[in-house]
């Protein structure tokens, strides 16, 4: 029972330095192409668990130095399709910021154009607007005070009008 219990020890360990090696060997690949290094995708290409990678501790730091390691020199980094969708993302969030801080200085610089354009053409409002504003409100109170009065005025004609009628008809009736 010793003995059984001692081969089938041996054949885990030779099963896990087997498994050991193959991810060694899929680490060293993945290091010198272009893809990129995760925890899955090695466990993936290795054929092995990623419970077989988290229990051997030394593995695990091999990987994540490795995905961390800046790229050798004459080599593009591997660039994930999720980083790729988040920069196109960013960088269309920045264009809308600046399209819309661009419309803004071009309506401001638009009405500064505009207002030296009156002023040095003499078309421009008068320094005294206010006044003038001032002014033009009271004129328009006493515009419709005076329509007012004329419509009272129009008013009391049209009723000695009726009256001059009624009385004319009267002294017509008596004759």
């Amino acid at each position: 029972m010793a003995e059984q219990h001692d081969q089938h020890e041996r054949g885990r360990r030779a099963d896990s330095a087997r498994r050991r090696e193959r991810v060694l060997k899929t680490l060293d690949a993945m290091l010198r192409s272009d893809t990129d290094i995760t925890v899955s995708a090695l466990a993936r290409t290795a054929r092995v668990d990623r419970t077989f990678l988290y229990r051997h501790r030394d593995l695990l730091q091999r990987i994540h130095a490795a995905a961390a390691a800046p790229p050798q020199e004459g080599r593009i980094a591997a660039v994930s399709r999720a980083s790729l969708q988040a920069d196109l993302a960013n960088a269309l969030e920045r264009n809308k910021r600046l399209a819309m801080r661009v419309r803004q200085l071009e309506k401001r610089l638009s009405q500064a154009l505009g207002e030296a354009a009156w002023a040095e053409s003499g078309l421009g409002a008068p320094a005294d607007t206010d006044q003038l504003q001032q002014r033009i409100t009271m004129l328009e109170q006493n515009l419709a005070d005076i329509q007012g009065q004329l419509d009272e005025r129009d008013d009391e004609l049209e009723a000695a009008r009726a009256a001059n009628r009624e009385l004319t008809r009267a002294l017509n009736q008596r004759e």
